[in-house]
């Protein structure tokens, strides 16, 4: 099987667990809208599809599990090292990268490395086509995106 596809079981199976049917719909929304966006951003700028997908799908998975939002990111990260390592089909490189782009994706102000800034815009950008009439918090970064995209921002 896919390790994509392996992973999305896993995560299915990790969502499938949330009793709170509203925090499940936006879980299922925003992690896979995030992995769908992670794709389109890689193949625009020549990164791995796969990893940028799997980096979408995991980067907020502690807070769908728990309910608990606070320090996302790192329990994030541990928690998704865990899930691919036991998934197999990622190398530990490849495991290393994805992990330390969800550790940083809430860091958006700051620079990292390629896989980490396409999580954060892809992050940035799903929020906004989620419900564009929502608040843009990452206003700049969003905008970066949309001219990267030859769109214009509303």
């Amino acid at each position: 099987m896919d390790r994509l596809e392996n992973l999305r079981r896993v995560i299915d199976a990790i969502l499938l667990q949330q009793s709170d049917l509203e925090e499940r719909r936006v879980a299922y929304i925003h992690l896979y809208g995030v992995s769908a966006t992670c794709v389109l951003l890689a193949k625009k700028r020549g990164l791995d599809p796969q990893l940028s997908a799997a980096a979408g799908m995991l980067h907020d998975i502690a807070t769908y599990r728990t309910g608990d939002p606070s320090g996302h990111a790192k329990r994030s990260s541990v928690e998704a090292e865990e899930i691919l390592t036991r998934i197999g089909g990622f190398n530990g490189e490849e495991i290393r990268e994805v992990c330390s782009a969800i550790l940083t994706h809430s860091a958006k102000p700051a620079v990292h490395g390629p896989l980490a800034e396409l999580l954060k815009d892809a992050d940035v950008l799903e929020h906004h086509l989620y419900n564009p009439g929502f608040e843009v918090v990452w206003k700049e970064r969003l905008q970066r995106v949309f001219e990267e995209l030859g769109l214009e921002i509303e």
